[in-house]
């Protein structure tokens, strides 16, 4: 308990520091969002509009320190403010209708590849120096060298525009309504495959590597010999003694790739146009939108804290040396 509690007030000072942080890079910036909108209206804004949308991003008060006060109070009210480059949606609309698209993409394709590669991992290290130790480390390797990005474009090229297989962009066809209809989410899976299937090929290696130099290792520790010279079965002595000490730091690293699930893979969803909030971030970092880069990066935020958290929850359950005071 004591080590969740000494966790819990790391985390919060953290937080206040991200989310400081979280004001403070928007507006180190140059420019400023008016500016971008006075230039893409080419001087039409009349002045009046003009000092209308200063006040409305907050770029009137004094200096930073005002700013900042009102910073925080928008956050403990729960107003992240309007979105420019989604005007005049607000920021918690744009990101409750973005995060849903993320955070069933990235999530499941996340889980997928941490599932995939984890018993891969424990099946060629339980199988160390067969064809499979051989094939796969050095296969996934390569796929993992491949940037997102342009895994991206080679499966777009291959299945969408070669094969017809699948689109190559958007979440869902145009013929079809928002909802939980068959209709909508047979479409929505059907435009996520390609995007997902880059994420999992891209990523797979990552924890089927990591799993399996672990498990290697925790191979050779005395209480798996013991294991052994007590004459228990094979399948016992690799998920009860090896695996479930070896997959502890990938236990950690999950953790941190599923709070990180709501930012998407960025660049992913921009080569697919995918509607999730990685592509919104994207549409705000282009527009200098402060508001939006402030709403996704506090939910960023927030989620890896949280993601951190379960994780600390998890080792103390997995690891009794975690909850020895010290």
């Amino acid at each position: 308990m004591n080590f969740l509690v000494r966790r819990a007030s790391f985390y919060l000072l953290a937080a206040w520091a991200a989310l400081t942080l979280n004001f403070l890079i928007p507006r180190l910036m140059p420019g400023n969002p008016v500016e971008v909108l006075m230039a893409k209206y080419k001087g039409q804004l009349s002045p009046a509009a003009t000092k209308s949308l200063t006040a409305l991003y907050g770029l009137n008060h004094s200096g930073l320190v005002s700013q900042y006060i009102s910073y925080w109070g928008n956050l403990f009210r729960g107003d992240l403010g309007t979105s420019f480059s989604y005007f005049p949606s607000s920021v918690v609309s744009v990101i409750g209708e973005s995060l849903p698209w993320t955070a069933v993409l990235i999530g499941v394709s996340t889980v997928v590849s941490f599932v995939l590669g984890t018993l891969l991992g424990m099946v060629i290290a339980w199988r160390r120096g067969s064809w499979l130790d051989g094939f796969l480390p050095p296969a996934t390797t390569f796929l993992l060298a491949i940037p997102y990005f342009w895994l991206g474009l080679i499966v777009i090229y291959l299945f969408a525009t070669e094969m017809h297989i699948f689109p190559n962009s958007g979440g869902f066809s145009d013929s079809t309504t928002v909802g939980f209809s068959a209709t909508f989410l047979t479409s929505a899976a059907y435009h996520a495959a390609l995007p997902a299937i880059t994420i999992v090929v891209s990523s797979i290696a990552g924890w089927l590597i990591g799993m399996r130099n672990m498990m290697v290792s925790t191979l050779f520790e005395d209480y798996v010999m013991v294991a052994e010279a007590k004459g228990l079965s094979k399948r016992r002595i690799m998920w009860t003694y090896a695996a479930r000490n070896a997959i502890l730091p990938s236990i950690a690293n999950f953790a941190l790739s599923l709070g990180f699930v709501v930012s998407g893979a960025i660049l992913v969803e921009v080569v697919f146009s995918y509607p999730g909030i990685g592509y919104v971030l994207y549409q705000a970092v282009n527009n200098e939108d402060y508001p939006l880069m402030q709403g996704v990066f506090l939910i960023i935020t927030l989620a890896v804290l949280v993601a951190n958290i379960a994780a600390d929850a998890v080792y103390v359950v997995l690891d009794p040396r975690t909850r020895q005071d010290g």
